[in-house]
């Protein structure tokens, strides 16, 4: 049996989170969701998950300071950041790569699929039937 990844989630809107934890959860994924910044940079210290999702558009401390944030820390600079958003223009996307973001996702109609395929390519994700 393989062991359960973890990724953070960090995504203030509670029905995308739900959303987006029960697609990744059906591959055997932990997701732990955090509604804001600070707490998905706590969350991503003491888990050290496979990788972090990250919305833009946070409460108290958006997506780009969350991931700067993130990278600055020697225990956690590693770990695989991707943006899952519905700030799509080439801008918001430029923004995210120079913040500390390993991938976009702009939110949409094939936004899960390229999520899982992401995780398996940047977070390292083996998933077995």
């Amino acid at each position: 049996m393989t062991a359960k990844a973890t990724v953070v989630l960090v995504e203030d809107s509670p029905t995308q989170a739900r959303a987006i934890a029960g697609y990744l959860e059906q591959f055997n994924i932990e997701v732990v969701v955090c509604g804001d910044g600070p707490p998905g940079i706590a969350a991503t210290q003491a888990l050290r998950p496979a990788a972090v999702i990250l919305d833009v558009n946070l409460p108290t401390m958006d997506g780009y300071r969350t991931a700067r944030q993130i990278r600055r820390n020697p225990a956690t600079q590693d770990i695989p950041l991707i943006m899952l958003t519905v700030m799509d223009g080439t801008i918001d996307l430029v923004k995210g790569r120079n913040h500390g973001a390993d991938h976009y996702i702009p939110k949409g109609p094939n936004a899960a699929e390229d999520l899982w395929r992401t995780l398996c390519a940047f977070g390292g994700i083996d998933w077995q039937p």
